[in-house]
């Protein structure tokens, strides 16, 4: 191994605490139509600048670090996207040293005494959301203006999009939880009193506000491409969240129809393009929405606090590579990916080969002797402008790929009564672009379902869906056997509360909405 640091000092690293909201109206008051026009006319490009600011709080280093406590897991939706993956069956990582997300991986950050996790996610998307809503308030519902429709689809959109990951991250999926309880609901009409006591909406009222936002969005950006601006919400990336609501709802044929519709957003990355280390640039065909993220951003300038260093193994500056803290594939996930799938090459084989990587050397060596690359470490993700051992770590982050969609039409077909249709989709996805010799031997909905499962285990892989798939799924969490850690390697039965997460005590300090008895239950940690 060529790079062998044993720490890493991080010196100057100066936190983004301030507030990207640029108007002045106090959280929850609402502001007039008249006003709306006036603001907007004396500040022609607020509109603009609040849009981008919604944007740049997916990619936002400081939500919860602070002056005393730097967190190195704290650099926006990438992160929350590692710590579910965490928290799945998937990927393995170290349980010390350097692996910030190993309270993740045993669900301490479930803890209440300690949930900096939950916090974490909570700000994140609340945060997220409240751009939105700052956004939606300075633009009347009842506007003509075609650019100011756009951008008020754009901000329901993106509010739907918080929702959904708090609804699963804070409750176990729709399907048999619809009364329970979820998350308080936060629009742009809400009051500072209002905020103050809102109390926890049901998973069934979420998912109501949910689909309202979409729907609307639908029509406010019907026939609106964002073309090369990927980190837009366009029609595409709108039709994509609604696939994954109707997907959480069971609404089959809806969810196979919006699927459909995203679909035609992008091409997916061909075979030969994922036969490199790759999904690390907003410029592919398959990318509908990202988080672009220039070299000139906090994240990337704190030099490892970003997803490259957590999760790329072929960085020249981070965790991964410089602490030996890589991301590796179960070895019971490894097993199941057909050797002429090339997935399996996303991954170091048991014999330390990959076909990504094995002809590829940095300085005059091989890659996977000069970064020390072990059995089931990941070659999926791609250092920035694929230069194996760059130190700048400025890729982009996928948040919704058309691959994604082609497997959610398929499980849709099936699960709607066309079991053909659902794997006719299934096979020509496959075949097309990831294993020529793939053939569904479903013969049921249920099974064929499992064995789009699989496909997004293989595929999303580190994405960020592991963890919601199991919960949407209600299947187990299977670990024993496995190369896990012998002190995470248990198993889960479905729906065991250790895995969605608490409310976090920010939250409860303030809305007096929400009482300890309105709380998730506290959960044992899994044990052996």
């Amino acid at each position: 191994m060529k790079l062998n640091n044993n720490f890493i000092i991080i010196a100057g690293i100066t936190l983004a605490l301030a507030s990207c909201d640029l108007d002045k109206f106090p959280e929850g008051q609402y502001v007039s139509d008249e006003q709306k026009e006036n603001i907007i006319e004396s500040r022609p490009n607020l509109i603009t600048a609040e849009a981008n600011a919604m944007a740049a709080r997916l990619n936002f280093f400081g939500t919860i670090s602070d002056d005393l406590n730097t967190y190195h897991s704290d650099y926006g939706v990438p992160a929350v996207s590692l710590q579910l993956e965490s928290g799945g069956q998937d990927i393995v990582a170290s349980t010390s040293g350097y692996n910030w997300f190993s309270r993740s991986q045993n669900y301490a950050d479930r803890d209440y005494a300690d949930a900096s996790g939950a916090e974490f996610i909570w700000k994140i998307f609340y945060n997220h959301m409240k751009a939105a809503n700052d956004l939606l308030k300075l633009i009347d519902a009842n506007t003509e203006d075609a650019d100011l429709q756009r951008y008020r689809g754009q901000a329901l959109a993106a509010r739907a999009y918080d929702y959904l990951n708090l609804v699963q991250c804070f409750q176990f999926t729709y399907a048999g939880h619809e009364s329970a309880l979820a998350v308080p609901i936060v629009t742009e009409t809400k009051t500072d009193e209002e905020l103050q006591n809102n109390p926890r909406a049901t998973v069934e009222q979420v998912y109501e506000q949910i689909m309202n936002d979409l729907n609307q969005a639908a029509e406010l950006l019907a026939g609106f491409d964002a073309g090369s601006n990927k980190d837009q919400i366009d029609e595409a990336v709108v039709y994509g969240l609604r696939a994954r609501a109707n997907l959480l709802m069971q609404n089959w044929a809806a969810a196979a129809e919006d699927a459909d519709k995203a679909i035609q957003g992008g091409t997916p990355q061909s075979l030969q393009e994922v036969s490199t280390p790759t999904f690390n640039s907003a410029t592919a065909s398959s990318w509908l929405w990202g988080i672009l993220i220039s070299p000139d951003n906090e994240v990337v300038t704190t030099g490892i606090i970003n997803w490259p260093s957590h999760l790329c193994s072929f960085t020249g500056n981070g965790y991964t590579t410089l602490t030996g803290t890589f991301r590796s594939v179960s070895s019971s996930l490894y097993e199941q990916i057909p050797d002429t799938d090339i997935r399996k090459q996303w991954f170091i084989s048991p014999d330390t080969t990959s076909t990504l990587v094995d002809n590829e050397t940095v300085n005059g060596t091989p890659v996977i002797e000069y970064f020390g690359l072990a059995p089931y470490v990941n070659t999926k993700f791609g250092a920035y402008q694929s230069v194996f051992g760059n130190t700048t770590n400025s890729s982009d982050w996928p948040l919704m790929r058309v691959e994604e969609m082609y497997l959610i039409k398929a499980e849709a077909e099936a699960m709607s009564g066309n079991l053909g249709a659902g794997k006719s989709t299934l096979e020509s996805f496959v075949q097309t672009y990831r294993n020529p010799s793939f053939t569904s031997h479903a013969t049921s909905a249920e099974e064929l379902q499992d064995e789009v499962w699989l496909q997004r285990r293989m595929e999303l892989w580190g994405e960020g869906f592991a963890l919601f798939d199991i919960l949407r799924l209600k299947k187990p969490i299977v670990r024993k056997g496995t190369n896990y850690p012998a002190s995470v390697q248990f198993n889960l039965d479905p729906e065991s509360q250790i895995m969605i997460y608490r409310i976090p005590q920010c939250e409860m300090e303030t809305n007096e909405g929400i009482t300890d008895e309105d709380n998730n239950p506290a959960a044992e940690r899994p044990t052996l």
